[in-house]
């Protein structure tokens, strides 16, 4: 229910007619996936991927500095997890103007850093010009900010924004904005601010960092929300544990060897053949895929646009027809995945189906683009040239676990009269290389969002900027005017057919060689935890279980007896079904 707020026009002329969430029957409830059986204590140790080059999100555009920003930094508001509403996050309130472009929250009087400070209205401001500020690169987090003018500071608690222009995701860009204490970081080079973060709002603070190995996220007793009623059950481990390996296959076997408790499987050899037998047939070590409602990103060769070879649309082409897709799935990953057609598989339903031609492996066609764009034979070495220049590329990558794929690649490559040298980085360098676009063809994958927004990704304004998400430098004319007509439009369907025309122009002129992609979540961990009955919520992702997860003592003492005597436990379901096991709300957001 929405409330007109007139009454404001003595103070704030703008907000007449304007709407104050939430709603006067608003009443804050359980988080829905939380279990009434959850306990709180314990540690959980989980795989989360290479050692990051920084923790600061804002500057570390990478999944674990995400996770740690969003255990350690709140958002002025939440979300409800099953119907996509807008509730009160650090702003117990937030009023829109009828225009949509005046926003203006106040903050909860309860809210207060770890360190017994108020968060202030002055908190929030001091984060917006930070992140806007031209000399930090917080590169992709501009993107979305950047319609917006410095904030005005109304009273200690109360922050009003105006925008420039009208934005569908205008309040969910400065609603989501994680806010971090200015007492704390003000005076600071912000980007030198990777590793330290002595004052949070969060669940969790930073404990033990040991660099390249783990981060120990502790949870805090004296957290300002910790009585809410959407906090029960939630954030139940007394240390998370977030361990860091350069390989995936080192992080398997720490699984193994009970070094690690959460492993989320990405590579199906491990899950086909590895994951069998010992411990995994005696349920010691769990197996389970969960088929949720999760969005699915897109994964492919990323190709840098902006340099020869890969500015001219043939050679882009000629590449994809030369990934032999269908046989690295058959021999290399089971036939488990699907292969990509699109950037954006989960807007096609049967009744939106994709129209994206499947792009099959042809050598000859890709001989035959390659001609088209003036490559010739050198009939003394055999590998094409144009202009006295050979046709040759690096591939910038960061992990051992590429090789298998980029060796057949470079052999059918190499038939055709391409040479590839494959250049391996570690994390760190790689990020950096990727931030100032200094590559020509990396491997790069793409989670996704609830509510598609492309304009980061494939608008030409974002191709020049560091640190983004147009890696590629992609620029169309075609694609900027429908980003550019889909800013005003409310209607999340309207929205969608337009990215579906996006996907297509973005498809033709192929910036990645797509790969392939699995649809559900596919989970290794040690048989001593307790999890809701659908395992993870309606659109999450592994990174559920540090939220809705707790340490089970009763399973921790079974498992102890059942390894000392070899005896096997009993088994999880195999297969979780969301929409089995939990029936889904009529309508959301996204309906």
């Amino acid at each position: 229910m929405r409330i007109f707020a007139c009454f404001l026009t003595l103070v704030l002329p703008a907000l007449c007619l304007a709407e104050t969430f939430p709603g006067p029957d608003y009443k804050e409830t359980p988080n829905p996936f939380a279990s009434p059986y959850a306990l709180v204590g314990g540690e959980m140790s989980v795989f989360v991927g290479q050692s990051p080059k920084s923790l600061n999100y804002y500057l570390e555009n990478s999944t674990q500095a995400s996770t740690v920003f969003s255990l350690m930094y709140e958002t002025l508001l939440d979300m409800d997890p099953l119907t996509l509403d807008y509730e009160p996050g650090l702003a117990s309130s937030w009023t829109i103007s009828e225009d949509r472009r005046t926003f203006t929250f106040t903050i909860n009087e309860k809210a207060k850093w770890s360190d017994g400070k108020p968060i202030t209205a002055r908190d929030v401001k001091w984060t917006f010009d930070t992140v806007m500020d031209p000399k930090n690169l917080t590169g992709v987090h501009k993107v979305s900010l950047a319609r917006f003018d410095s904030p005005k500071i109304l009273d200690q608690r109360t922050i009003q924004f105006t925008a420039k222009e009208v934005h569908w995701k205008n309040l969910m860009a400065l609603g989501f904005m994680h806010i971090l204490p200015e007492h704390a970081f003000s005076g600071k080079d912000f980007n030198k601010i990777n590793f330290s973060f002595p004052v949070v709002s969060g669940r969790y603070r930073m404990g033990e960092l040991a660099e390249g190995m783990y981060l120990d996220m502790v949870r805090r007793d004296d957290y300002w929300n910790k009585d809410s009623p959407k906090t029960e059950g939630v954030g139940n481990f007394s240390t998370l544990r977030l361990k860091f390996y350069g390989e995936r296959e080192n992080a398997f076997e720490a699984l193994k060897k009970g070094e690690i408790d959460l492993f989320p499987v990405y590579t199906a050899r491990l899950w086909v053949k590895e994951a069998m037998g010992g411990k995994f047939s005696r349920n010691w070590i769990v197996r389970q895929k969960v088929h949720n409602r999760h969005p699915v990103g897109f994964q492919g060769f990323a190709m840098n646009m902006r340099k020869p070879p890969f500015d001219d649309i043939r050679v882009r082409k000629a590449m994809a027809h030369l990934v032999d897709r269908e046989k690295m799935n058959a021999t290399l990953m089971y036939n488990q995945y699907f292969l990509h057609r699109s950037y954006y598989e989960d807007l096609y339903t049967p009744e939106n189906p994709c129209e994206n031609p499947l792009i099959k492996f042809d050598k000859e066609k890709a001989r035959k683009l390659l001609a088209e764009a003036g490559y010739r034979a050198n009939p003394d070495t055999g590998f094409l040239e144009k202009d006295g220049k050979p046709l040759e590329f690096r591939f910038l990558t960061r992990s051992a676990s590429t090789d298998k794929f980029l060796s057949i690649f470079a052999e059918d490559l190499k038939d055709v009269g391409v040479r590839m040298t494959v250049d391996r980085k570690d994390w760190a360098a790689w990020a950096k290389d990727m931030d100032e676009y200094n590559f020509e063809m990396t491997w790069a994958a793409w989670g996704a969002g609830l509510f598609k927004d492309p304009e980061g990704m494939w608008h030409s304004s974002e191709a020049a900027r560091p640190g983004g998400s147009n890696i590629t430098g992609f620029a169309n004319a075609g694609v900027d005017e429908l980003i550019e007509r889909q800013k005003t439009i409310f209607d999340v369907q309207k929205r969608h057919d337009i990215v579906r025309q996006i996907d297509q122009i973005v498809y033709r002129q192929a910036p990645y060689v797509l790969l392939w992609n699995i649809d559900y979540v596919r989970l290794l961990f040690w048989n001593k935890f307790g999890a809701p009955r659908t395992t993870l919520s309606m659109y999450g992702r592994e990174d559920d279980a540090y939220a809705l997860w707790w340490y089970d003592p009763d399973s921790a003492a079974d498992l102890a007896d059942a390894m000392e005597t070899g005896e096997a436990l009993a088994p999880w379901p195999e297969d979780v079904f969301f929409d089995q096991v939990f029936e889904p709300p009529k309508t959301t957001l996204l309906q």
